[in-house]
């Protein structure tokens, strides 16, 4: 959301007046009265973007997803941006936890702070989290990750989706991601880590601001279909995804959708 808590301003080039936490907010509490099961995830990149970052270095915006019911985020690249330290400082107005598969602090206070993985019961589904970030060598200054070693996304990927589907006896399996959407290199993105996946459901992607239209749908290495989404930044974009299940706790079908149209970046 790169800390977008107010609306672009009315003479913005391309968003004029459009976006904001606030409005993403609104959204929200009109779905929630029509849905009984709501989970609200943010794929990183929470800081940087406006002068509410410079000055409150984080904690708006945290408390502000506290309020709006957050389950989960990982940490983006600009999560860094006030080091470590700066992170470790505000993450306490954060009521809900930061999930970080593929990066290790040294800092063991820090390790404390994230988790490695998460299993919610939401009306007897049994749902399973892990978060992928990019590397950030080369993308953020030493000074501000120094002690952060990178996991390979693959391995750490096939890892955890592996453990929440076999040791958790997780239903459905979310991958939130900060790899990026796609490349026209050979570096990892949420469609390439989709192909290559075992057991994923659901990926959750942020860091290449791409607004898509509705969903994709991958085929992992068993040939079954992983959704891959991600709705753009600066919270110009709320994405939806509908999940149905059987009465057994098999999914039987699923609905996709990220809405970008105009009715999404209306003043509400």
């Amino acid at each position: 959301m790169h800390s977008h808590i107010d609306s672009f301003p009315e003479n913005h080039s391309k968003y004029p007046g459009l976006g904001g936490m606030r409005r993403v907010a609104n959204l929200i509490n009109k779905i929630r009265l029509k849905e009984k099961n709501v989970i609200l995830i943010d794929a990183g990149d929470i800081f940087q973007g406006t002068p509410y970052y410079n000055k409150f270095k984080g904690s708006l915006e945290l408390k502000i997803m506290s309020r709006m019911g957050y389950v989960a985020s990982t940490m983006g690249n600009h999560d860094f941006d006030n080091g470590i330290k700066g992170f470790k400082k505000v993450l306490h107005h954060a009521n809900f936890p930061f999930i970080c598969s593929n990066y290790e602090f040294s800092d063991i206070e820090m390790n404390k702070k994230t988790l490695k993985y998460l299993v919610k019961e939401i009306d007897g589904i049994k749902i399973g989290f892990f978060g992928l970030g990019i590397e950030l060598e080369g993308l953020v200054g030493k000074e501000y990750y120094e002690g952060t070693k990178y996991l390979d996304p693959i391995i750490t990927s096939n890892y955890w989706s592996n453990y929440l589907k076999n040791k958790e006896k997780c239903d459905l399996i979310i991958c939130i991601s900060h790899l990026g959407h796609r490349y026209k290199s050979d570096k990892i993105s949420d469609l390439k880590l989709a192909s290559l996946s075992n057991n994923i459901n659901v990926i959750i992607g942020g860091h290449t601001h791409t607004f898509l239209e509705k969903a994709k749908l991958i085929k992992n290495i068993k040939n079954k279909d992983v959704i891959v989404n991600q709705a753009g930044w600066g919270a110009l974009a709320l994405g939806r995804i509908d999940l149905e299940f059987s009465k057994n706790n098999e999914k039987t079908n699923s609905l996709s959708v990220s809405d970008v149209s105009k009715k999404n970046y209306a003043k509400i």
